[in-house]
């Protein structure tokens, strides 16, 4: 009990914040940056999906050379190049440095799992619409995607967890997020069991919670079928 006390409850550090103020700043942070990392990927995803169906190679080329780069490299890196070298001569916090790169690595991976949806759709509904006189813009939009979205949504599901679990890296640039508010309490009070293990339960209840409402938008499109 003394030791939860002087690790959530007790001003640490020369700035008086106690342990579980610095815990929930750090949780702040990080459901920031997995919501806009997550939108701005969406973007990406998108976009590069398209590219890489447009069919001309101007477009295909860089497209599959962005997804190749982000899919080869692991996330850390990414956001330490971002950070110390492509954004190091412009006054960018960590805080929209961490929300590119996160969003540029889920875009490469959201595209993928795009792509492998709308793949899905059996070609006689492009082929069934077209010769009812729709235009390719129509039918992707009325026909292809709406059958595309049932598809890939466990997948995005999945990416949105594994994006908010790969957060836990900002500290590598300075940032603190969740974890690093875990390693601060840390090395600051010399307690280990209590400041790791809130943060992990902290990830475990965020991951179900999010786990369960995605259960539940699944359960309530398979009625609409």
């Amino acid at each position: 009990m003394q030791a939860v006390i002087d690790s959530l409850f007790t001003p640490i550090g020369s700035d008086g914040l106690i342990g579980g103020l610095l815990i929930l700043n750090g949780l702040k942070v990080t459901l920031m940056v997995t919501l806009f990392a997550i939108i701005l990927g969406a973007v990406l995803g998108v976009g590069t999906t398209l590219m890489k169906m447009s069919g001309k190679w101007y477009l295909t080329w860089p497209a599959n050379l962005y997804v190749g780069i982000i899919r080869g490299t692991p996330v850390v890196i990414q956001l330490v190049i971002l950070y110390f070298i492509v954004l190091s001569s412009l006054d960018v916090d960590k805080i929209s440095a961490a929300i590119i790169a996160f969003g540029l690595n889920s875009g490469a991976y959201i595209s993928e799992i795009i792509r492998a949806g709308i793949q899905a759709v059996d070609k006689g509904q492009m082929e069934a619409a077209r010769s009812l006189g729709l235009s390719h813009s129509q039918t992707m939009k009325a026909v292809i995607l709406p059958q595309a979205l049932k598809n890939i949504l466990p997948a995005l599901g999945n990416e949105f967890i594994v994006l908010l679990k790969e957060t836990a890296v900002i500290g590598f640039i300075g940032g603190v997020d969740l974890m690093r508010a875990g390693e601060i309490i840390r090395s600051r009070t010399f307690e280990d069991v209590v400041p790791l293990f809130t943060c992990a339960l902290i990830y475990l209840m965020l991951t179900y919670t999010f786990t369960f409402m995605l259960s539940r938008f699944e359960k309530r499109l398979k009625q609409s079928d």
